[in-house]
């Protein structure tokens, strides 16, 4: 079976060092700023934030364009937990006969079923004779914009 996407590259995160950038004390708005927000609060570490299994997680950089419309496209970075447990409806890192590939994990009672999120790509029914299993779950997708 022929992937869609090529090869993940996969990198591991660095938390040995923590990487505190400033955190603000309010949200920001999407509407009109206010002028009392001009201030900072405490600090936010990203490793704490996206990093719950350090000896398991692991960043991939998206390549291909099967998940554009969930507003994953090439060049975002996801951040995939070996640990998690895949559930219906996760969003994952598949490994289906000797290739990775990233869907919309769907379970069913008698099948498993590999989402895409652009109708140029098909959905993969996953058999009993596939070479098949979720490598990990995505649970933060980081972009550049």
């Amino acid at each position: 079976m022929k992937s869609e996407q090529p090869p993940f590259a996969f990198f591991r995160p660095e938390t040995d060092a923590p990487t505190d950038l400033p955190l603000s004390g309010s949200t920001v708005h999407a509407g009109f700023p206010s002028p009392a927000d001009d201030f900072t609060e405490g600090s936010l570490d990203l490793n704490r934030l996206v990093v719950k299994h350090p000896d398991a997680t692991f960043f991939a950089r998206v390549e291909g364009d099967s998940m554009k419309d969930e507003g994953i496209v090439e060049g975002d970075i996801l951040v995939v937990d070996k640990a998690a447990e895949p559930y219906d409806g996760c969003l994952a890192v598949v490994h289906v006969d000797g290739e990775f590939t990233l869907k919309r994990v769907r379970i069913e009672p008698q099948r498993v079923l590999l989402v895409p999120a652009n109708p140029k790509y098909r959905t993969i029914e996953i058999h009993r004779d596939d070479e098949f299993g979720v490598w990990g779950v995505v649970h933060w997708v980081v972009k550049h914009v």
